[in-house]
């Protein structure tokens, strides 16, 4: 993936059980609920969430070691399988981000994009170069090399452990240097797309991990590499999940403050998720560019269903409910029927511009799941219909921002949501 600046049935059955959250706004004819009863609300949500996140990713490592066992393809394509599941918890924490410091502090260890895969692996060349300006471990591949020259300093690679991989997390203070999370892990199942804006995703062959009929070279080393990636991943979601347990130090953060800067701590997350981070960096950059390296899961052809995650991910957290994996919900006092209860015409237009936006990405994700074109085939040049069902989302989740900005000013707060230059500035995007 270019760096630039700035369930199978599982996955299935999350689908439809997000369908649920969807369908929940708030009664007008009940009393507003107490603030301290939303927050609590908003961090079991969390608590939950995250918690789905671990136990999928935990089911990803089993999956990965299962592979790295015996590396065949059927075993292959049951880790990818674990890995687009893993992502559908994960897709929908991320409204926690932008007004929660600590959660802010960690999720570049998870979810940092996008990477120079050269750090990682072996890349193609014609496509990826061999060389950046911005980058000097554009093609380090840790795989390959047993030191790594960072700035002054040489790292001795010679085992690859998640300590290393750690250490070399946006090595050089460069953010595009990701080593470890969701991305690179998708990396090396998948190995690099380079079918541009045509059909098809990374099609690394599961022989690249065959100590006996090994590919591409290094395949022990790259398996220690898949290993402690995997391990890093469990190891950082369980930290945050505890972070948003009973006695943990998010949960314990939210709770103490007072109503209003709560109130705003929930609104600035979604309102930022939707605007700057959803439908700026993430569709808005990528359409203006028609350029499939800005597809967030660029790897894995899966960018359909982590955007529409993140828009279900919002509709849980302001309507107070969420379906967990298993089926059951976690539900409770919520910011929606708080503005039910004293703004109900920005809350009805909330929950309005919620549900079109649910639709408008649902929209996108049916099309790719159909089978008939991938987003990154959506976002490319000259694909007039792809586009306009792109920028069709696009829109839709800047007029939920504003709706939430409605309910902000609703209820007498104050925000700051995040903003995107492909929004805000496009003539400032370059490629």
């Amino acid at each position: 993936m270019r760096a630039r600046s700035l369930f199978a049935t599982p996955l299935l059955a999350a689908v439809a059980l997000g369908a649920l959250v969807a369908a929940g706004p708030a009664r007008a004819d009940t009393a507003p609920p107490k603030v301290h009863d939303i927050v609590v609300t908003y961090a079991n949500i969390a608590e939950a969430i995250y918690g789905d996140s671990l136990a999928t990713a935990k089911d990803l490592q089993k999956a990965v070691e299962a592979f790295l066992a015996e590396p065949t393809q059927a075993n292959l394509d049951k880790a990818r399988v674990a890995w687009k599941a893993a992502r559908v918890p994960y897709q929908q924490s991320e409204g926690f981000r932008f007004g929660n410091k600590i959660v802010d502090e960690w999720e570049g260890n998870v979810n940092a994009w996008p990477l120079d895969e050269g750090l990682i692996d072996y890349v193609d060349k014609k496509s990826y170069g061999e060389t950046s300006d911005e980058n000097p471990l554009y093609t380090a591949n840790v795989i390959a090399n047993t030191k790594i020259r960072v700035g002054k300093k040489t790292i001795d690679a010679t085992k690859i452990t998640p300590k290393l991989l750690r250490s070399l997390q946006e090595a050089g203070g460069v953010e595009s240097n990701v080593a470890i999370g969701y991305h690179a892990i998708e990396f090396l199942l998948w190995g690099q797309d380079l079918n541009g804006t045509g059909p098809g995703a990374g099609n690394r062959p599961a022989s690249d991990y065959d100590l006996k009929n090994c590919s591409n070279g290094h395949c022990d080393r790259r398996a220690a590499y898949l290993k402690a990636a995997t391990e890093l991943l469990v190891a950082d979601l369980e930290e945050m999940s505890k972070a948003w347990a009973a006695k943990g130090k998010a949960r314990a953060a939210v709770l103490k403050q007072k109503d209003n800067a709560a109130l705003g701590t929930i609104l600035t997350g979604l309102g930022s998720l939707s605007y700057g981070e959803l439908a700026g960096e993430r569709m808005k950059l990528g359409l203006i560019l028609h350029d499939p390296e800005e597809e967030h899961d660029c790897f894995s052809d899966n960018t359909h269903n982590s955007h529409y995650y993140d828009e279900l991910g919002i509709a849980s957290i302001y309507r107070g409910k969420y379906t967990r994996v298993d089926g059951s919900v976690v539900e409770g006092p919520s910011v929606d029927a708080l503005a039910t209860a004293k703004a109900p015409k920005a809350a009805e237009e909330a929950n309005a511009k919620i549900d079109a936006a649910l639709a408008a990405l649902k929209a996108i994700k049916d099309e790719a799941d159909s089978g008939k074109e991938a987003y990154d085939q959506m976002i490319g040049e000259g694909n007039t219909e792809g586009n306009a069902l792109v920028q069709k989302g696009v829109d839709s989740l800047v007029a939920q921002t504003r709706a939430i900005e409605g309910v902000v000013a609703g209820l007498k707060l104050k925000i700051k949501v995040e903003g995107s230059d492909s929004l805000d500035d496009p003539s400032k995007v370059s490629e």
